[in-house]
């Protein structure tokens, strides 16, 4: 299928715990039908993962779960996803993330027939197929393993199935550190579509073999690699959201090609394929410190079903340890919005979250409900993937600029140099895709194996 209309054309109705398209899973929950739920990510502290490590990291697994619901249980919640986001040893041995998913599923099903605890459990594999390069991407043993990998988590119990794929990520990085608009075109518009499409079709048929959901991808590889960047000052802010924009169109793909959602914690193109899909979609913030910092703590609440940590390690803190802690702040935040969802005040209290944050940054202005449907729109109108991903660039690039000539963003003279650079970058590029191709081939074309994006 392909999206050629939003679900969600006013702003207004983009908002948090209410989707067009509601989502049953796991052991008696529903997403997106009124109610914000925590997504809690937990991982290992620094050890070794081996044969001889590992009885004591599944028994740290089963600790941290049952932490984790401990609190969910002494706290009320309405409901839980946990997310076993895999170690890349997990994946490459997939019955080690398969014994993980099957102990995690377990303790679930046990505190949903004990207290009737809402829950699932989402399995979140590793990408494999960069540890060559160029990168192997439609078959090879690494593949394999990650096929492997996605079905065996999926009978083990995993509810729903997702991954942070990185197709077109060898030439992302090469064209990111130069700041060079037409690389990252190239990547995120031309080649990161083709292996979405191809791998997300895959995945789909694993889940539908195995009466799993396929959840969704994250352009985390991509947008948050520019993201931290730009937040160590390594390069420009308005970069860093513009590329946001550009990765909306390739996550999409997902969605065009079996995905169901919820969308990973980490995709905070989420907004942009909400007003699209009307899926759930899952986004983290303020009470993902634990992981990463950002400048989006408070706006990237404004359309989320879930609510997340993105991840956290097992470590002792004074109230007890950092996964009951995370859980337990995801909790109060999803109470929170539970309460305005209740009292019918949802957009009022979401219009404080984006309004705090909004123009503080250009990347929080380019995730509002009223820049994600206008990033939406552009990307719905334009016939290609690697138009959409221009149109998409071109719609963030002219929302930070109307920001800046109305007042409410400032920009520093190095970002705004930045912006005019990008803009000229953008109007600039080739109509056709193919073009694009031939005018890189010299900085590019030894990045990529052609046969792993169908070409």
């Amino acid at each position: 299928m392909r999206y050629h209309s939003l679900t969600i054309p006013d702003p207004q109705d983009l908002v948090f715990g209410r989707a067009p398209l509601p989502l049953a899973c796991g052991f008696g929950l529903e997403l997106g039908a009124g109610a914000v739920f925590p997504e809690v990510n937990f991982t290992l502290p620094p050890i070794a993962i081996t044969d001889a490590t590992w009885p004591d990291i599944l028994a740290q697994y089963r600790e941290m779960t049952e932490g984790v619901l401990l609190r969910a249980q002494a706290l009320q919640v309405p409901g839980i996803v946990l997310e076993f986001e895999h170690l890349p040893p997990m994946t490459s041995r997939p019955q080690w993330g398969a014994e993980i998913t099957a102990i995690l599923c377990q303790l679930l099903e046990q505190a949903h027939e004990a207290t009737g605890l809402p829950s699932a459990l989402r399995a979140t594999i590793v990408d494999l197929r960069h540890e060559r390069r160029p990168p192997q991407l439609r078959d090879g043993p690494l593949w394999e393993t990650m096929r492997r990998s996605f079905a065996d988590c999926a009978r083990a119990g995993g509810h729903i199935l997702s991954i942070e794929s990185v197709g077109g990520k060898e030439v992302f990085d090469e064209a990111l550190l130069r700041g060079d608009v037409r690389g990252l075109v190239l990547a995120l518009g031309v080649l990161a579509p083709r292996d979405m499409a191809w791998l997300w079709q895959r995945i789909a048929e694993i889940a539908e073999a195995s009466g799993a959901i396929a959840g969704g991808d994250s352009a985390c590889g991509f947008a948050n690699t520019a993201m931290q960047l730009a937040g160590q000052r390594l390069l420009p802010e308005v970069l860093a959201a513009v590329v946001r924009a550009m990765s909306a169109p390739r996550s999409l793909v997902a969605f065009e090609n079996g995905a169901v959602g919820p969308s990973k914690d980490c995709a905070y193109e989420g907004p942009v394929i909400k007003a699209i899909t009307g899926r759930t979609i899952s986004m983290e913030g303020k009470s993902a410190t634990c992981a990463h910092f950002s400048p989006l703590g408070n706006v990237a609440a404004a359309a989320c079903d879930l609510w997340s940590n993105e991840s956290v390690q097992n470590v002792r803190l004074l109230s007890g340890s950092a996964p009951q802690a995370f859980a337990e702040s995801l909790i109060y935040d999803c109470r929170l919005m539970n309460e305005a969802l209740r009292r019918g005040q949802e957009r009022w209290l979401r219009d404080l979250l984006v309004d705090s944050d909004q123009y503080q940054s250009p990347q929080a202005l380019v995730i509002s409900p009223q820049a994600s449907v206008a990033i939406a729109k552009a990307i719905v109108a334009a016939p290609t993937d690697y138009q959409r991903c221009i149109a998409a660039a071109q719609t963030a690039a002219g929302l930070i600029r109307e920001a800046v000539e109305q007042g409410k963003l400032r920009l520093s003279p190095v970002e705004t140099r930045w912006l005019g650079r990008i803009e000229s970058g953008l109007a600039g590029l080739p109509s056709d895709e193919g073009k694009l191709l031939e005018e890189t081939a010299a900085e590019y074309a030894n990045l990529f194996d052609r046969a792993s994006y169908g070409m």
